[in-house]
């Protein structure tokens, strides 16, 4: 009986840790670029149970026979083996805003923090005062050459990531540069956005705000095998609301099932004490 209650307890805390994490998905659903997190359950080992006082042999005047002790395996309980992120393509949303961007396929903008190199699909960037392209929390964006520096209405990112300004222009951010004054006259290549990927994407580490560090697990940043920068548009969250309130009503059933489970146990252990070994 205690095993019992030990089982559905154990359940009811998985299933609590799993709604913590649907809640989660769902509060994040219309943030730019979020992943979805998965909870992974792991069982405890079965136990093989036996009919007790028999040896597996029965006799008769004809001869003997197996009578079969083994009844079968009793499940002990269930732990929260992990909690992944589903690294699957959200889609992707216009804004017509030129500093918006969106990777196609594999790949994390990087950023500069105060912890170092972070890495990020939210593609929502800015510039400020003094024309360093931007996350929306001020971290600067990193191209291969390192910051990036550009100017309104002079600034195209190709598919490759490459950043191209008119080099006939201003580079100065306190001159103001129209779309109708720039006839691209003379393109140039500033720079070419830090694009990486991860070998085991499975294992970098999410730390919030849509940024991720790579582990020890992970493997270093590599360049990724097949991706598309595209302009004007935001990655929007892999979470789908119909299946996270699907899997939302699973958890309370499963949850009462255990808790139940574990009031019965109790009434029962009850009994046993209060009227049986009285």
């Amino acid at each position: 009986m205690l095993r019992g209650i030990y089982t559905g307890a154990s359940g009811m805390l998985a299933q609590d840790a799993r709604m913590d994490t649907i809640a989660n998905n769902l509060a994040n659903v219309d943030k730019t670029a979020y992943k979805k997190d998965i909870t992974i359950f792991k069982a405890f080992p079965d136990m093989i149970i036996r009919r007790i006082n028999e040896s597996g042999l029965g006799i008769t005047p004809a001869g003997s026979y197996d009578t079969m002790p083994y009844v079968g395996r009793l499940g002990t309980g269930v732990e929260v083996n992990e909690v992944f992120t589903d690294f699957d393509q959200g889609s992707l949303q216009r804004t017509e805003n030129s500093f918006d961007l969106a990777i196609e396929g594999r790949g994390f903008f990087t950023v500069m923090t105060e912890r170092g190199e972070r890495y990020t699909r939210d593609g929502s960037f800015t510039i400020n005062q003094d024309g360093i392209l931007m996350t929306h929390n001020g971290n600067p964006v990193m191209g291969e050459k390192g910051i990036i520096r550009v100017h309104h209405n002079n600034f195209i990112v190709n598919e490759h990531g490459e950043v191209i300004v008119n080099g006939d222009l201003s580079a100065d951010p306190r001159d103001v540069v129209t779309m109708a004054s720039n006839n691209w006259s003379n393109p140039i290549v500033l720079d070419r956005l830090k694009i990486v990927d991860f070998e085991n994407i499975r294992e970098i580490k999410k730390e919030g705000d849509s940024m991720y560090r790579e582990t020890e697990y992970s493997g270093p940043p590599v360049p990724p095998s097949e991706f598309k920068v595209v302009q004007g548009f935001l990655e929007k969250s892999n979470v789908n609301i119909v299946r996270e309130m699907v899997d939302m009503i699973e958890v309370q059933r499963s949850y009462e099932a255990n808790q139940k489970t574990v009031t019965s146990h109790d009434q029962t252990l009850g009994k046993l004490i209060n009227e049986v070994a009285r």
